[in-house]
């Protein structure tokens, strides 16, 4: 289905605006021919031309009876001002209703692409920048609004008047009408050569500016490890480089543009020449008066306009049509996790979970995980050790499906996974990851996000519970506290309280525990681990941590390696085998 089709789908609920974008439209087109003809009669039928074409006077004698010329040149002066005046409101109300139903698809659209890339598994995320989504969302989308108003509107009026112009022109003199309209061959091929080359230039403008965004919101968002390595320069140089390109990709665009709107109007201009050429001759000949002639050139006018701006039309639209391609590539992008069609929703869990004959990789060449085979009881306690790259942070990512196994099946209280709601199985699982992922709004609604709706008493119990209420309370605005762009006014060790916070008011019985402490140093993370250790209890627990230590008393341990399990058991059994958990234990930094 190509391009243009699938945009006019986002139109299709707005009819009855449309409709009357439409019949106003072809008023205006109705008011604008009307235009010349006042000046006409002005000069057949008023002004002394040497024709004696009296049947313009005659005409005129009938409108306004025996009044003076001067007075009926002042009411047909009035009446140009009247259809003009009456020609730009309706042309204003035509605008108004195309804009308004521009608009109302441009913001279909962002929704659609915006719901889709939110449910796309972290597959598609992991393979692209965000900047470059960002970027389909913010500035390709508003194709759809060119599409609609230059295509749709604009092509609808440009042809109305260009069929209605030419059928007034045949009919007042086919010959000259015919003369006029000799360059429109080549009009027709300079639009469909240049079009081509706009459509191209345009996509490669587009992944230029993309690469620019990224290359800024890269920059800005490190800008602390900038300063630290002092490698602002670089950066700059970086940025300019991207946006060197971004400007050659945007110069060619208007190059081509500049030289077609050349081509375009000297072929116009020929047109125009033998229109005069041949019309002059006509008022000699007297086959033609100098009135008729002088509409048939502001006719003339009205042609070569809207055919002027359907060309133009042809150009913005293929522009769009880049810009449209790129937001349904997201669109068509097909979902690597997909909601089973008889998926139920979980309404209660245990938390027992079971890893059967478990195989997985981000694509054929990098298998991470290897026919994996684990059962953890309801209200149990694993830690997932192992070397990096070992596949623990991908095997913790299957349990909430960001991922789905390409072997084997993963199940929970002994229902696959992929029979399951995403959303409802989501709702019983609370995470807790290395870097807390902290939204720019308040404490309180970054505590609350996991449950919406909770009390605020809830959050408060839930952030003591964290241990955070104190440094909470002791902020100018406590609970309506700002964090800042990824809490960035808060400490790291606050912000893993408030992420702990979070998963205490979700109560999920199954609980994900991501390196949750390898930022932090010893003293902070002693305290947090108190307090994780008070969130796991009663919980179905999957901790991994690099720090052997913290996790050494634990009773059950999974050692992967090259994504297989390689050991399992507690601790100090675990040390007695002398295998690859104590190789791992006697490298120094794995116990902090």
């Amino acid at each position: 289905m190509s391009v243009y089709r699938r945009a006019l789908r986002y139109v299709r609920p707005y009819f009855w605006p449309t409709l009357a974008g439409t019949v106003l439209t072809l008023l205006g087109i109705a008011l604008n021919l009307l235009r010349p003809w006042p000046f006409k009669f002005i000069v057949d039928g008023l002004l002394d031309t040497g024709s004696g074409h009296s049947s313009a006077r005659e005409t005129l004698e009938r409108i306004f009876g025996n009044q003076s010329a001067p007075m009926m040149i002042l009411w047909l002066s009035l009446a140009l001002v009247a259809i003009s005046l009456l020609w730009g409101l309706v042309n204003m109300a035509a605008n108004y209703f195309f804009i308004r139903v521009g608009l109302e698809a441009l913001l279909r659209l962002r929704t659609d692409l915006y719901a889709c890339l939110q449910s796309l598994p972290l597959k598609f995320h992991d393979a692209r920048q965000s900047s470059d989504s960002s970027f389909r969302v913010a500035y390709d989308s508003q194709s759809i609004q060119t599409l609609y108003n230059k295509g749709f509107a604009g092509v609808l009026g440009s042809l109305v008047t260009l069929l209605s112009t030419l059928g007034i022109m045949l009919a007042m003199n086919w010959r000259l009408a015919l003369a006029s309209l000799a360059i429109l061959p080549f009009v027709v091929w300079a639009v469909r050569f240049y079009a081509t080359r706009v459509r191209s230039q345009s996509t490669t403008i587009q992944e230029r500016e993309s690469d620019l965004l990224a290359t800024t919101q890269e920059g800005l968002a490190q800008i602390r490890m900038v300063h630290a390595f002092g490698r602002e320069s670089y950066e700059v140089g970086q940025f300019r480089r991207r946006a060197a390109g971004s400007l050659e990709a945007g110069m060619r665009l208007n190059m081509t543009s500049v030289i077609s709107s050349l081509v375009i109007g000297t072929l116009m201009a020929l047109g125009m020449a033998v229109m005069y050429f041949v019309g002059s001759n006509a008022v000699l000949n007297s086959s033609l008066t100098l009135g008729g002639l002088l509409v048939f050139a502001a006719y003339l006018q009205n042609l070569y306009q809207p055919l002027e701006q359907l060309s133009y039309t042809a150009w913005a639209l293929e522009g769009a049509a880049a810009g449209a391609t790129r937001c349904f590539e997201v669109l068509d992008r097909e979902n690597d996790v997909p909601e089973a069609p008889h998926a139920v929703a979980l309404e209660s869990a245990h938390g027992g979970i079971c890893f059967e004959g478990v195989s997985f990789g981000y694509d054929s060449q990098r298998v991470i995980l290897r026919d994996i085979n684990l059962e953890i009881a309801a209200g149990e306690s694993v830690a997932f050790v192992g070397g990096t790259g070992a596949g623990k942070s991908t095997l913790l990512s299957l349990v909430p499906r960001f991922y789905d196994p390409d072997a084997g099946r993963v199940t929970l209280d002994g229902h696959d996974l992929r029979a399951l709601t995403k959303q409802s199985l989501r709702s019983h699982i609370g995470m807790v990851l290395q870097e807390t992922v902290l939204f720019s709004t308040t404490i309180r609604e970054n505590i609350s996000y996991g449950r919406p709706g909770a009390d605020f008493e809830a959050i408060v119990a839930a952030a003591r519970r964290a241990q955070a209420h104190d440094f909470i309370e002791a902020l100018p605005q406590g609970y309506d506290s700002p964090v800042g762009e990824r809490g960035s006014h808060l400490s790291v060790g606050q912000r893993q309280r408030i992420g702990i916070a979070r998963a205490f008011l979700k109560n999920a019985p199954v609980l994900l525990l991501d390196e949750p402490t390898s930022a932090l140093d010893p003293a902070t993370e002693n305290a947090i681990m108190e307090t994780l250790g008070d969130l796991m209890r009663g919980r179905t627990t999957l901790l991994i941590t690099h720090r052997l230590a913290t996790i050494h008393s634990f009773g059950r341990i999974v050692v992967l390696d090259q994504g297989r399990i390689v050991e399992e058991g507690c601790g100090p059994d675990l040390l007695t085998r002398n295998g690859a958990y104590a190789r791992l234990r006697a490298a120094g930094h794995y116990d902090g």
